[in-house]
């Protein structure tokens, strides 16, 4: 009983949050003398009205379900990793390169720009995991002072190494090499394909395996995952390098699939908008992808709900802010002692007048 009262809490707390941002968001409309229900439709029609809309909604989660697993995915071992954005770059970058320069083209160039890719994102990852387990250094600071390595980097390729003739971005990347649509009149390709996928085996062995079993242990107490002999460390070691994996496969895939070279700008945003998706999705992987894609219709349908009724596409950024707010301090509210008291009396008052 209290399993399931907590799994309908972490359900519910999500859900109120979205309501009461929609709440101030609608709330902000009256005050501009706006419609809230004409804006809402336009929202509605502009991230699912039609196949071109839903296909760029889809396109524009896809990146976003990327980055929100590898912060699922190092926050159920307990480690936190904020440089989703610098392994996500690094991911493209090292994509581009073979991209460009490997030769190869067709169906075995995306297989090895991808796999190019994750091995990037990987390495990314490792050095805030190798730190952290060898010196106890602080894996938030590290992982975020990355992210700006990345972009710095990536600025000398395509300013440099990979320069398109006088303009500040690299060569496309082969049209055999882009990764294909899934459908005709779609905009998501086959990087969506992949990114589900991802999210599908993540889950299957995190709920569903012996290593998941143990590494979601580590992230619930080291402590005792140690004195049971888990081998806290490695599972450490090992949460950095697939999370970072993760992201730097959503970079290749983002490269391959939509952006087709390296500009500037390029992944900004995507790590620390993951982790705020992962928290909202209260670190399951499939509630999470759900998120990237409420997340990715929002920012979708905000043009035309600005080029209908004339409300800013800001009013959206607003309600994605709260929805972030109000779900971490229902979340913090949810673990409180008084709250957990109340959780109780409530459940006792129940179990007497059934008696």
């Amino acid at each position: 009983m209290n399993k399931l009262t907590k799994s309908l809490s972490s359900f519910v707390v999500p859900l109120i949050s979205i309501l009461l941002a929609f709440l101030v968001g609608m709330i902000i409309m009256v005050c501009m003398g706006k419609n809230p229900a004409d804006a809402l439709y336009f929202l509605g029609f502009g991230a699912f009205g039609n196949a071109a809309n839903f296909g760029t909604t889809l396109s524009k989660a896809t990146p976003l379900i990327f980055t929100s697993l590898c912060a699922c995915f190092a926050y159920r071992c307990g480690v936190f990793n904020l440089g989703g954005e610098g392994q996500f770059i690094m991911g493209s970058v090292a994509a581009c390169y073979v991209a460009l320069r490997s030769g190869i083209t067709g169906v075995p160039a995306m297989i090895l720009c991808l796999a190019a890719g994750m091995a990037a994102g990987g390495v990314w990852g490792l050095v805030p995991g190798v730190l952290k387990i060898t010196r106890g250094q602080n894996e938030m600071i590290i992982s975020i002072m990355l992210n700006y390595v990345a972009t710095l980097f990536m600025g000398v390729v395509y300013t440099n190494w990979l320069r398109d003739a006088s303009v500040p971005q690299t060569e496309a990347v082969p049209n055999e090499t882009k990764l294909p649509r899934v459908l005709t009149g779609m905009r998501f390709t086959y990087a969506l394909v992949i990114a589900i996928v991802v999210g599908l085996l993540i889950y299957y062995f995190l709920f569903w395996t012996s290593g998941g079993f143990k590494l979601r242990a580590v992230g619930i107490n080291m402590t005792a995952s140690r004195f049971n002999g888990f081998p806290v460390k490695r599972y450490i070691l090992t949460s950095f390098i697939v999370s970072g994996a993760i992201a730097g496969l959503g970079g290749a895939a983002e490269l391959l699939g939509t952006q087709f070279r390296l500009i500037n700008g390029f992944g900004a945003g995507y790590g620390f908008d993951g982790v705020a998706m992962a928290l909202i999705g209260q670190l399951h992987p499939i509630a999470t992808m759900v998120v990237a894609v409420f997340f990715a219709a929002l920012r979708t349908g905000s043009m035309t709900m600005q080029a209908g009724t004339g409300v800013p596409t800001s009013v959206s950024d607003i309600i994605q802010a709260l929805v972030i707010v109000f779900t971490v301090a229902g979340m913090a509210l949810t673990k409180l002692p008084q709250f957990e008291q109340l959780r109780y009396r409530l459940r006792s008052r129940k179990g007497g007048n059934a008696a």
